[in-house]
């Protein structure tokens, strides 16, 4: 399973943005931002689907107006039936937007991810959002697939634990497995020049002489 970007970006947007939302009752608040949440994250996930060397550049060198661009569409997609104030709604998108895209980019950053490593992080992040949000979150944000996905209760952890599943997520990334093992086996045993295997039943004749001269000579 995927390192968890949903429950790492809520504990990230809380930490770092306390003033979004503030206007509304603590858990009303609560709600609002996980639906956001999953808002974006599942569209960073339909862009890299859809071009994911542009949307690796865009984490890469976050840009504000691209950043826009996506809360732009999000914010004013006919399907998008979220129960905020139209400026609320907007403000905090592109809030959570900005912040989802530098965390991108740290994690690339901390754990040398890359494009591969970052294509494994986001599209396993499709099993975390199951369950998350309302159908009208996946229309929004083209990952349809969720649509209809009964919500999954998980237990809360601490930012140490998810920044420890991380640190692990990226150590099995760049640890060599079995199949590399034999594979450098393997091409390690084929690099050996034909030309010596050719020699070897030559060498041994020439030490069998050696050795019955030697034994010759003992007994004369």
């Amino acid at each position: 399973m995927a390192f968890d970007l949903v429950q790492y970006f809520a504990e990230q947007i809380n930490n770092q943005k306390p003033q979004l939302l503030t206007q509304y009752a603590k858990q009303e608040k609560k709600e609002y931002l996980s639906e956001i949440n999953a808002l974006v994250l599942g569209k960073l996930i339909t862009l890299w689907r859809s071009d994911e060397k542009k949307m690796y550049q865009e984490i890469c060198s976050p840009d504000d107006l691209f950043s826009q661009e996506v809360a732009r569409h999000l914010i004013t997609f006919e399907k998008n039936q979220s129960g905020l104030a139209k400026q609320d709604l907007e403000d905090t998108v592109a809030e959570v937007l900005k912040l989802q895209l530098v965390e991108l980019k740290q994690l690339n950053d901390i754990g040398n991810l890359q494009i591969s490593g970052l294509r494994e992080l986001l599209l396993g992040q499709i099993e975390h959002l199951s369950g998350q949000a309302s159908d009208w979150v996946w229309s929004t944000n083209d990952l349809v697939e969720l649509k209809g996905s009964k919500p999954i209760v998980q237990e809360e952890i601490s930012l140490d634990t998810t920044m420890k599943e991380f640190n692990q997520m990226v150590s099995q990334q760049h640890t060599p497995t079995n199949e590399d093992i034999l594979s450098y086996s393997e091409s390690t045993i084929n690099a050996v020049p034909t030309w010596s295997k050719i020699l070897e039943p030559l060498v041994a004749v020439v030490v069998l002489c050696i050795l019955y001269s030697a034994v010759t000579q003992i007994f004369v």
